[in-house]
């Protein structure tokens, strides 16, 4: 137990340290504000649910740990996970390279929305853990796992791929980057391709998964896809 504390908190720290560098480099300054919140709100974030479930559930949090395109077992989703991190790369990469040249004129209120969308983002995922112990960053059935349709389940298949996309969309205005935004917007149709390669990965291996999705019509967007 002690040794995945310490692989969750190296974990931790390595994506801030990662996404510290990517946000501050490219504006060449650390007087960039919207760059400290964001880390501070998503190091928090991150925080508060890795403490909780390595306290409820730590099978959860080890099968976690796992995640990139060289985890993954099916050919298509290494190509899905490896476009995925570059597109997410460069989607930091250019709000400082935007506040480096024009200083981020989005005003102070669209910033302060948009962090608490990236809250908002975090908590449907927290809820979406909270109700799927299996929800690796793999796509896998593991045994004995069965379909959840219970809690944020019952309203789209993939809510934590939603929240995914909350937090997606609303990283660039918490950055104060507008020329992100369409990087966010590709980011999760990257995601969309992701869950829809995973929903026919899961039909073929998971029974009751097939019956599950005649039941649950949205993928994403409750009511709209």
């Amino acid at each position: 137990m002690e040794g995945l504390r310490k692989s969750a908190r190296e974990g931790n720290a390595k994506t801030l340290l990662i996404l510290g560098l990517l946000i501050h480099v490219p504006a060449w300054t650390l007087y960039f504000w919207q760059g400290w919140l964001y880390l501070v709100i998503f190091g928090i974030c991150a925080l508060v649910i890795t403490r909780y479930f390595l306290k409820h559930d730590p099978a959860l949090i080890a099968s976690r740990l796992k995640a990139g395109p060289g985890a993954e077992r099916e050919k298509s989703q290494k190509w899905i996970q490896g476009a995925a991190s570059i597109i997410g790369c460069v989607m930091f990469v250019v709000p400082g390279i935007e506040r480096h040249f024009t200083g981020l004129p989005l005003p102070v209120w669209l910033v302060i929305f948009a962090e608490f969308l990236v809250i908002v983002g975090f908590w449907i995922m927290f809820l979406a853990f909270c109700e799927n112990g299996h929800a690796s960053s793999i796509i896998e059935v593991k045994s004995g796992q069965k379909v959840i349709s219970s809690g944020p389940y019952a309203w789209v298949r993939h809510p934590m791929y939603s929240g995914a996309v909350v937090l997606f969309l609303a990283t660039p205005l918490a950055l104060g980057s507008l020329w992100a935004l369409p990087l966010a917007v590709v980011l999760s149709a990257v995601i969309a391709v992701r869950l829809l390669e995973e929903e026919r990965y899961l039909k073929a291996n998971l029974p009751g998964y097939e019956g599950y999705c005649g039941k649950v019509k949205s993928h994403l967007i409750p009511g709209v896809w």
